[in-house]
């Protein structure tokens, strides 16, 4: 075996861990959103919804769906360049996503987590920015979690208002 197979093999398990540490990452911003949150589906359908508000049992197979996208995106980018300020904005958007759910359910405070969806689209949108000037790919799998974000934040806006 010549030294760059080794530094190869190492490094190619190395990616495959980091791949795991963003899976962790997005894991604890789901957790971290769920602490001290119970009952949200009870929650949910108690409330005055508008007549498009999906049932309780869609969000979680979308947001299963929509953190492995964000995971693998965080990870292409971290492949290719590194932490910088597309990772820092990755962080941020993941940051903020942590905190909508303890807002909007344990607090019950909707119109400020609305105001912090609309913060968390805007991290989103820049980090699909910088995402794009490293990775198309980073970035356009981030698309449908931007487009469920909108509707998110549709959704609560209508939440707000009719609660």
């Amino acid at each position: 075996m010549t030294v760059s197979d080794s530094l190869r093999r190492r490094t190619g398990g190395r990616k495959w861990w980091a791949l795991l540490g963003f899976g962790a990452a997005v894991t604890v911003a789901a957790a971290i959103g769920g602490l001290g949150v119970r009952g949200t589906s009870e929650e949910y359908a108690s409330l005055n919804q508008p007549d498009w508000a999906p049932p309780s049992w869609v969000f979680g197979p979308v947001w299963t769906f929509l953190y492995a996208l964000i995971a693998i995106a965080g990870w292409l980018v971290w492949r290719r360049v590194g932490f910088g300020p597309a990772l820092y904005a990755w962080t941020a958007q993941l940051v903020l996503n942590a905190i909508w759910t303890p807002l909007f359910f344990g607090a019950g405070r909707y119109g400020l987590a609305f105001a912090e969806i609309v913060l968390m689209w805007l991290a989103i949108g820049v980090t699909v920015v910088l995402f794009a000037r490293v990775s198309r790919l980073a970035a356009a799998l981030l698309l449908p979690y931007w487009a469920w974000v909108t509707f998110a934040a549709a959704l609560n806006l209508s939440i707000w208002q009719l609660n």
